[in-house]
């Protein structure tokens, strides 16, 4: 009966859970009491990490997520300015590798030009004179993109300074035939016979010309062809008068000019509600004094100065530049005639490049804003009846 009694208390007590069992030697046995507290310390601390575990695995989770993508987008943006600062430095170095190349070509095909107008004593030199001019026009023309406007400016008043000379080598050598009617005889059925016979010069004989002309202040003095001094007037001239000549127009008012062919050059100034329709210019256009004008001009450069209100209907294969203006419009070139096209290809423009809105204002140096002196003219007021 006592060993039963044993057996089911060691049965019992080896069916007790651990709980049971720490909790009996806690209270029976000797020292339980500290190792039941340890067992318990251990439990919680246990669950206390398990806890801290889970939320760790929850605040590194998101912190992954967000941590990763600050640090991803902060390292692109350093990339991207690391690459914008590079390319500037790259595009710097090329302008300026650009520019010393230019000043260079520019100094040297300049002293070219310059010896053959000292030197040359025929038409034949001048011409060759010519030739390289209208080539350093085009090496302007083409460096305007990377240009500063102080060196673009000089290198086209040493432009014009050259045009200028050229116009007047050219008149030196002509001869002078305005003279020629002092020889006429005083006899009027002999000279008419003198200007009717064969072989007779036909500078000789009267030609509806205007006059030249005349010198004031220097400004046109060179130019030896064109209309001076007129009012409410259509003036014209044919393709064979004005076929690679230096052309002036200046103090004209309320008049209508038609130029057809290929002049050289032009000038308009002093010019008041005029209208001008020109050809195809080999070279340059330049605009001074005028106001209140309607113009159509085809060239390599154009260049405006001291106007206001007037509108330009432009092809130009470089970049116009107004200066010292106000209330300037642009519009595409629309003007034709018969002959037009034999014209332009006479001049050397490219008519599939017209820059004709690409406007560089001397006075506005701005890039983050547009010009106040100059804008694009709307298109429902560029219907004219040019004829």
């Amino acid at each position: 009966m006592g060993e039963e009694n044993k057996a089911g208390a060691d049965v019992s007590v080896s069916g007790q859970s651990e709980d049971a069992l720490v909790g009996g030697l806690t209270e029976g046995a000797p020292g339980g009491s500290k190792v039941g507290e340890r067992k318990l310390e251990v439990k919680m601390e246990s669950a206390n990490c398990s806890a801290a575990a889970a939320n760790g695995a929850v605040g590194s989770q998101r912190d992954r997520s967000l941590v990763p993508e600050r640090l991803q987008r902060r390292e692109q943006e350093r990339q991207l300015e690391v690459e914008r600062r590079k390319q500037k430095r790259q595009d710097q170095e090329v302008e300026e590798e650009k520019s010393d190349f230019f000043a260079a070509a520019f100094a040297r095909e300049r002293a070219a030009v310059e010896e053959l107008l000292e030197s040359g004593e025929s038409m034949e030199q001048l011409e060759e004179a010519a030739a390289r001019l209208q080539g350093l026009q085009k090496l302007l023309n083409d460096s305007v993109l990377f240009l500063a406007a102080y060196d673009l400016r000089q290198g086209q008043e040493a432009l014009t300074r050259l045009q200028a000379t050229l116009a007047e080598r050219r008149q030196e050598l002509q001869p002078k035939k305005r003279f020629a009617f002092k020889t006429r005889r005083k006899d009027a059925a002999s000279a008419t016979k003198v200007d009717a016979a064969p072989g007779a010069p036909a500078a000789e004989g009267i030609l509806p010309s205007p006059p030249p002309p005349k010198e004031e202040g220097g400004i046109g003095s060179s130019f030896v062809f064109g209309f001076s001094n007129v009012e409410s007037q259509v003036l014209e001239k044919r393709a064979e008068e004005l076929h690679q000549r230096d052309v002036l127009l200046t103090e004209l008012s309320k008049c209508t000019i038609k130029l057809y062919g290929n002049p050289n050059t032009l000038r308009l100034a002093k010019a008041r509600s005029c209208t001008l329709l020109c050809g195809p210019v080999s070279t340059s256009v330049f605009l001074e004094d005028c106001s209140d004008c309607v113009l159509a001009v085809a060239c390599q450069q154009l260049r405006v100065h001291t106007t206001r209100d007037t509108r330009i209907f432009l092809q130009v294969t470089s970049r116009a530049i107004v200066e010292d203006c106000s209330g300037i419009q642009f519009a595409p070139y629309t003007w034709s005639y018969p002959g037009i096209d034999k014209d332009f290809e006479g001049s050397g423009l490219d008519r599939s490049k017209n820059n004709w809105n690409n406007v560089d204002d001397f006075n506005w140096l701005a890039r983050d804003m547009a010009s106040p002196n100059w804008s694009i003219l709307p298109e429902e007021e560029r219907m004219i009846h040019w004829d």
